[in-house]
């Protein structure tokens, strides 16, 4: 065997020994009070989920206060003052789409302090571009009826389907992503902390929620408020964030059996308030909630003062 020189074997040495540099990513936008009104479109459109609401556009939305902006804060809201008319188009209420689309080797984090609760409400915070489902959707934060936990989801074309083995601290729902089978239900995973959703978010002050996405794979990863392992570049909304040293996520979606990059494009960050329809209807018999979805939703206006999104910040990262 030929000898070694002593540089080489220097150079061999130092690659075996040195640790694989982590990823870094910089700040690219930041959304904090007014600025949501700058970077995001109000979109009264039908909603495409069923729901009994009337998304209003943005001068009905500060007419009436279902937003409001401060230094620090913004708050995004429904209506919690009218009794509605059976044959209404729904409780008035605000759907949000960035100006701006990301794609791969993307971070967000949103730091929100209070989120939309009660009986009938179905709050988002996701991501997705038409045409749909061939572009993908990838939903944060999303769920119904004051439901314990928080689920994240794909929802594709087909031929995206999940492992059932992965490195992940939720619990994995459904594997396959496909919207035309098993009703749209998607691939989803149920974080286990009941800090993660509703009433008990609120009372605790909200949380972050953050979601990285590569080419080979789209992790999201939940903090309670009061955590006190939340990495100080997430907490602070710093200008770089290193994801490396995040954990694990609670849930994590590699390219085993589905390329992320055929499956998905370019995505607008949406953030939305509706009301029964597709999911939040059809499972409220089963949530321990008065009457039918549509009639308390309409009839109780009162029932929804706490029905806000309330956020410290958005930033994104690439």
């Amino acid at each position: 065997m030929p000898s070694l020189t002593s540089s080489v074997l220097v150079a061999l040495f130092s690659s075996l020994a040195s640790p694989v540099a982590s990823v870094s990513y910089s700040q690219t936008d930041s959304f904090v009070g007014s600025q949501f009104n700058s970077g995001f479109t109000y979109e009264a459109i039908a909603d495409p989920t069923n729901g009994c609401v009337n998304y209003v556009n943005a001068a009905t939305a500060a007419s009436q206060n279902l937003t409001y902006a401060s230094d620090d804060t913004f708050i995004l809201r429904s209506d919690f003052t009218t009794v509605l008319s059976a044959t209404g188009p729904g409780r008035n209420s605000v759907r949000l789409q960035s100006n701006e689309q990301y794609g791969s080797n993307t971070v967000m984090v949103f730091n929100i302090r209070h989120m939309p609760q009660g009986c009938g409400t179905w709050p988002a915070v996701w991501t997705f571009a038409d045409p749909w489902p061939t572009m993908g959707e990838i939903d944060i934060l999303e769920g119904v009826n004051d439901q314990t936990y928080n689920q994240a989801t794909l929802h594709t074309s087909p031929g995206c389907t999940m492992p059932t083995s992965r490195n992940e601290t939720g619990v994995a729902l459904t594997y396959d992503c496909d919207t035309a089978v098993n009703g749209n239900s998607g691939c989803g995973v149920q974080i286990q902390n009941a800090l993660s959703y509703g009433p008990p978010f609120n009372d605790n002050g909200g949380g972050w929620y953050a979601v990285e996405r590569t080419d080979t794979f789209i992790k999201i990863w939940f903090w309670a408020r009061n955590n006190n392992n939340v990495p100080a570049d997430v907490q602070d909304g710093n200008p770089s964030v290193d994801t490396d040293a995040w954990g694990i996520p609670f849930a994590y979606f590699p390219d085993t059996s589905c390329s992320i990059s055929d499956h998905f494009g370019a995505h607008n960050i949406i953030i939305n308030l509706t009301f029964c329809g597709d999911w939040a209807g059809s499972v409220y018999s089963d949530s321990s909630c008065p009457s039918t979805c549509v009639d308390y939703v309409d009839n109780n206006p009162a029932a929804f003062i706490d029905a806000y999104f309330d956020f410290a910040w958005v930033k994104v990262y690439g």
